[in-house]
C-alpha cells in the first residue's frame, strides 16, 4: 500500500544520507529549496516551484540537508510496481529526476494531495487506484521493462464475481486488490479488463453501485441520510452528499423529497 507523508521545513541540519529502498515521489506544495547531493560535500541548492515533482528511484544514495519548503512524499510498494508491470520486477533509473515536467505524475500526486486535505474521504480504492495509476507511469517511462497490453474484457463469469464482491462488501473499504483477486487476475490486468468491460475504473463502479444503492433506501425513506451513507460505504455524511450530487445532480435530502411515498 501506498505510503503518504507530509514533509515540513527544516532549517540549519546535519547533511544525512537516505537511501531509497522503494521507489518515491514528491510534489513542492510551495516553492522553495532543499540542499541535495550524491557526497555530503558537493551538496547543492535546489530550487522548486509548486506542483514540480521529484523521482527518486529504488536504491538512491542521496544526502540531504536543509530544506525550505512543503512536500508531499508518496513511496509506491513493490507490489503496485509488480502489479504495473504484469508481475515482472521493473528496474527503475538508477539517476533521481529533480523539477520534473510530468503533467501526469503532477496531476495524480495532486490527487492524493487533495483526498489527504479533505481527510481521505474516499476510501482505499481510491488510493490503490492512483497507486496503480502512478506505478503505471513510472514503469512506462523510468523503467527498463515495459507492462503488456491487455485487449478484450471480463468474461461474464469474472464480471458476475466482482459485482457480486461489490454488494456483498458495500459497507466496507474494498482494496483492489480484493476486486482484483475475486477473479484470479493480476490487478493491472483486472484493471484493464474491467475498464473495457464496463467503461469505468473499478473506483467509479463502486461509487455508482454505491449511489445506486443509496437511492434505494432513501425512496425508502426508513433511515436518516447518515445512515443511509454508512450503509453505503462513505466515510462521512458530506462525502456522500458531494458524490451523491455529482451524480444525480441534487443533494440525498433533495431526492428523497422528491421521491417521498404519497407524492
Amino acid at each position: 500500500m501506498m505510503k503518504i507523508e507530509l514533509e515540513a521545513p527544516e532549517f540549519a541540519v546535519e547533511p544525512r544520507m537516505f537511501v531509497k529502498k522503494e521507489p518515491v515521489l514528491a510534489m513542492a506544495l510551495r516553492p522553495g529549496w532543499v540542499e541535495a547531493g550524491q557526497k555530503s560535500s558537493e551538496m547543492t541548492k535546489i530550487n522548486f516551484d509548486a506542483g514540480e515533482v521529484n523521482v527518486c528511484p529504488r536504491g538512491i544514495k542521496l544526502w540531504l540537508g536543509a530544506h525550505v519548503m512543503e512536500r508531499l512524499i508518496l513511496t509506491i510498494s513493490d507490489l503496485a510496481l509488480r502489479a504495473a508491470n504484469d508481475g515482472i520486477n521493473g528496474d527503475m533509473e538508477s539517476r533521481g529526476l529533480h523539477n520534473l515536467a510530468d503533467a501526469r505524475l503532477g496531476a495524480l500526486v495532486a490527487s492524493v494531495n487533495a483526498e489527504r486535505v479533505a481527510g481521505f474521504p474516499s476510501g482505499r480504492l481510491f488510493l490503490d487506484s492512483v497507486e496503480l495509476a502512478l506505478a503505471a507511469a513510472l514503469v512506462n517511462d523510468y523503467a527498463s521493462r515495459r507492462p503488456r497490453i491487455y485487449r478484450g474484457g471480463l468474461t461474464p463469469a469474472r464480471l458476475r464475481k466482482v459485482v457480486e464482491l461489490v454488494h456483498a462488501e458495500m459497507e466496507r473499504d474494498l482494496s483492489l486488490d480484493q476486486m482484483a483477486g475475486a477473479t484470479g487476475l493480476s490487478v493491472a490486468h483486472f484493471s484493464e479488463m474491467f475498464r473495457q468491460s464496463t467503461g469505468q475504473s473499478p473506483h467509479q463502479f463502486v461509487l455508482n453501485r454505491r449511489v445506486e444503492r443509496a437511492k434505494e433506501l432513501l425512496r425508502a425513506a426508513e433511515m436518516r441520510v447518515l445512515d443511509v451513507a454508512v450503509a453505503c460505504g462513505f466515510k462521512s455524511q458530506q462525502h456522500f452528499a458531494r458524490v451523491f450530487r455529482s451524480v444525480c445532480g441534487a443533494s440525498p435530502t433533495q431526492y428523497r423529497q422528491e421521491f417521498a411515498p404519497g407524492d
